[in-house]
């Protein structure tokens, strides 16, 4: 199974990290409407992780140092707020940005595997959120997430690129593949024992599961 407790040290800072005000307890001052929206979204995406989709619009006011009230100026009511809360978890951008940090001047096999690393720990993040949400899949909004040209899959392509010369795919293929083996090799649900290592899927996508070493029997 995917470590889940390291899996949340790679989740964003504005998701994992609890705003100061919720350590002390203090009331929140008067903040623009977005960063009210933000704080509230934030406290609220800690609280499901813990509590499930029982938590209460007052514990969620406690934990981002707002009134309560201050909640349903900002939401409409709490299924909004745990719509937005899923969006947020949804957030392609944040692991795109993570991806495109990677050093392009590395080997293609080290850049990789820094590259699996990052999507096997999205994995993990999204399948605790959705463990402790309680949803079974992705919402049919967020599903178009799944297309080719998503951030993620565009910062994926840029490290296939430098080295196009020795792949039989183009990038985009090849980023496909990469991110398709990463999820199903590291996904509960796909692969129930301990995740394959992110050297081992980068070695099966550039070279394949037959041994070569030895040589093939004549029919």
């Amino acid at each position: 199974m995917i470590d889940v407790a390291r899996s949340t040290e790679s989740a964003p800072d504005s998701i994992r990290k609890p705003h100061d005000r919720a350590r002390t307890g203090t009331r929140a001052t008067a903040l623009p409407r977005d960063e009210r929206r933000a704080l509230i979204i934030d406290a609220t995406y800690d609280l499901l992780l813990e509590h499930g989709p029982g938590v209460t619009t007052r514990q969620i006011a406690e934990a981002a140092g707002v009134a309560e009230g201050t909640i349903f100026k900002v939401f409409r009511d709490k299924d909004e707020l745990l719509a937005a809360v899923t969006d947020k978890a949804f957030d392609p951008e944040p692991i795109a940005a993570r991806l495109s940090e990677v050093d392009i001047a590395l080997p293609l096999e080290k850049r990789l595997e820094q590259a699996v690393t990052i999507l096997q720990q999205r994995v993990a993040t999204i399948w605790q959120f959705m463990t402790a949400a309680g949803i079974s899949k992705p919402p049919e909004r967020l599903r178009l997430s799944r297309r080719a040209d998503t951030p993620e899959l565009a910062a994926l392509v840029a490290l296939f690129r430098p080295d196009l010369r020795l792949l039989r795919f183009d990038a985009e293929q090849s980023a496909q593949l990469l991110r398709a083996l990463a999820f199903a090799c590291s996904h509960p649900a796909l692969y129930p024992d301990k995740p394959l290592p992110p050297a081992a899927i980068v070695e099966v996508l550039l070279d394949g599961i037959r041994n070569r070493s030895k040589s093939r029997k004549k029919v």
